[in-house]
This record gives structure tokens, sequence and C-alpha cells, in this order.
């Protein structure tokens, strides 16, 4: 008889109690249509402050397919993916969001997709959510557009986190040992054939994103800055730019002088430029920080999380 092959679902959580049990309930059903495949869940608190870690232990003890791992303190979704699909012992694995926007039962097309057909990954887009108001619907697009020109990762727009891997796959995204991670793009870079299928986001079934403006535009530098060099080559692109303007209008100043003897005026003008050329030098210094402080974190070379309890301790 052939041994059934491992389904390994990782499953990012932070404050979310409410959740967890109303997600178990809706996977376990789609693991008992797909009866041909054995499942493992794997969560990962990460340093919650709710009722979660106690949630998980009571549904390990209930389920040997349960897993859990729980961090010291919040590290943030990247690393609970990490940490998650370092944990996977299966021959396909899936990250999914527990908040039930990345709904359980796709991953029996995923599945059939990855059994029938010449894929490595089936991976979910969406155009629209429903739980985006139409300011961060906009962001979103605008933001897709412009790591599309920024980034040398190719990445679906729309594209979720949900997506279901073949083990190669997985053990090439572990293979990137990076602390800065940034998973969508690691996804581009490691490549891959991948079939996107389109849907709609739903609703979440309780509680309120984790996400907030602030926390998304953090989010979507570090995904420029980890995944693209291209800021730095603007950078010196507008520096040049200024260098042979200035040249040009010192040259345009003395020609003036020498023929009409048209005295250097308009101060205030002088100071628009000045405040302006200085901003934009403020602007690309600070994008050069945010490089210079990725490097400074990769070089301490400190673990991208830290575990403080798992199912089995």
């Amino acid at each position: 008889m052939l041994k059934k092959e491992l389904i390994s679902i990782v499953v990012p959580c932070y404050n979310e109690e409410e959740s967890i049990p109303i997600f178990y309930k809706e996977i376990d059903k789609v693991s008992k249509k797909m009866n041909t495949v054995n499942f493992e869940y794997i969560f990962i608190d990460d340093g919650s402050h709710d009722n979660t870690l106690n949630v998980l232990r009571k549904l390990s003890k209930k389920d040997k397919r349960v897993r859990y791992i729980s961090f010291s303190r919040n590290f943030g979704k990247e690393a609970g993916m990490y940490a998650g699909l370092e944990a996977t012992k299966g021959d396909y694995a899936a990250i999914m969001d527990v908040d039930l926007q990345d709904p359980p039962e796709k991953l029996i097309e995923m599945y059939k997709s990855l059994k029938e057909e010449d894929y490595d990954v089936v991976a979910l887009y969406t155009d629209t959510h429903a739980g985006y108001n139409f300011i961060r619907k906009g962001l979103t697009r605008l933001w897709y557009k412009v790591f599309d020109k920024l980034s040398e990762s190719n990445q679906k727009a729309g594209a979720r986190d949900f997506r279901l891997m073949k083990r190669k796959v997985v053990d090439s995204i572990l293979s990137m040992k990076e602390y800065n991670r940034y998973t969508k793009g690691i996804y581009g870079y490691v490549g891959f054939k991948t079939k996107w299928i389109s849907y709609q986001a739903p609703k979440r079934v309780v509680g309120t994103s984790k996400f907030n403006l602030k926390k998304l535009t953090k989010y979507a530098m570090e995904g420029i800055i980890s995944t693209s060099t291209k800021p730095l080559m603007i950078a010196t692109y507008v520096g040049l730019i200024f260098c042979v303007m200035s040249f040009i209008a010192v040259i345009v100043i003395i020609i003036k002088t020498i023929l009409w003897g048209d005295p250097v005026t308009g101060w205030p003008s002088l100071a628009c430029i000045i405040m302006f050329v200085s901003g934009i030098q403020l602007f690309f210094l600070g994008i050069i920080g945010m490089y210079l402080s990725k490097i400074y974190l990769e070089v301490k070379q400190r673990p991208v999380y830290i575990i403080k309890e798992t199912e089995k301790k």
C-alpha cells in the first residue's frame, strides 16, 4: 500500500484566539474531503498577548495533527512564515491566514492542479478585497505598480501569501537565510512554474487586521529595500541630473554677467532652491540609511526568531 502524501499547513497567528477554532473547523472539513492525503497544521504564535497560546495547547492535545511554535516575543509575520516552513515535514506546504481570508476549500483545486498539471506552485491573487476600503484598495494598487517598477523580483499584482508548494520549492525558500525577509519577493526570486488562480478575498471572520497604515507602509518600504537596489541607482541619477543643471546654471549666470552686467538677484528663489535640493539630499540619505540598517542587522547574524514553546515541551 502506497504511503499517503502529506500536506503541511503553516498558519501565522498574532492575537487570534477567536479565529483559530473557526479556522481549524473549516480546514478539518477540507481534510476530510481530501482523504487521499494526510495533513499537519503548524500554528505560529507570534508573541500574542491574548489567549492564543492556550487555545493552541488545547487544540494540540485534541488533534495530534496540530503542532504549534510559540515565539518568545513578536517577531513579525515574515519570521512566522519562515519558522513554519522550517517545521514542515510534508511533500507539499501551504501558508494560510487564520482569519479565513484564504479559503481552505481552495486547497482542493490547488492540490489537483499540482498533481495533474505541470506546476510547482499554485498561488492565489485577488483584484478585489472585501475587507478593504477604497483608500486602502487604491494604495494597494499603487504599491504593486511602484513595486513592479522598482523591484528586481517578479510579483503578481494582488498576490497573496496563500500558495501550495512542492517540497523542492519550500527547500529553495528555506535555503535563503537572510534576516530581513520579504517572502513575496523570495517567491519571485526562486522562480519555479506557478499557476495563478484569481479569487475575491472575503472579510475576516472575526476581529480586525493587525496591519494598520503605518505597518503596511513600513512593510512596503522593506519589501522594496529587500528585493531591489534600484532606489540607490535612482539616487545616483538624480544627483547627476542636479550636478548637470547646476553646471549649466553657472554658465548662464557667467554669460549674462559678462554680456549684460546682470547682477545676481532673487534670494527668495535661491532659498527655495536650496531647501528643495537639501530635501532631495536628505530623502536619498534616508534611503541609503535604510540599506545600511539592513546590512547592520544582517552582519549581526541574529536568529530570525526565538522559540519559547512548542507542542513537544
